[in-house]
């Protein structure tokens, strides 16, 4: 079992930056994958940023792009979301993810395991 619990959370102008952590704990020597998704009201999970943790590579959601940087810290089993020029249309609750597969081309919901509790963004016009 993985655990995860995010931090980093709040409230925001549109313009502004946060940045999101995800301390990750237990069996993780069997996760190869961390993934940020968010989920808005009435909106369904979108992915926002994955990382290789074995390798560093990254993907973006397109709306994200130039914006938000994924990063890890493999000492403290913490991967991070840097969130800057942020929107309105940001805002949702966002969840750290953890899992086994890495795909070359996309990342996806059903390939990860393991869930945080997730944590909220809001980002005022």
């Amino acid at each position: 079992q993985v655990q995860l619990v995010e931090s980093g959370g709040g409230s925001v102008q549109a313009g502004g930056s946060l940045r999101l952590s995800c301390a990750a704990s237990g069996y993780t020597n069997s996760v190869n994958s961390m993934a940020w998704f968010r989920q808005a009201p009435g909106k369904e999970r979108e992915g926002v940023a994955a990382i290789y943790t074995r390798g560093g590579s990254t993907y973006y959601a397109d709306s994200v792009k130039g914006r938000f940087t994924i990063s890890q810290d493999n000492a403290e089993n913490t991967v991070h979301l840097q969130m800057n020029n942020l929107k309105p249309e940001d805002t949702a609750m966002y969840f750290c993810a953890a899992g086994r597969i890495w795909r070359i081309s996309y990342f996806a919901s059903y390939d990860y395991d393991y869930w945080g509790q997730g944590t909220q963004v809001t980002v005022s016009s």
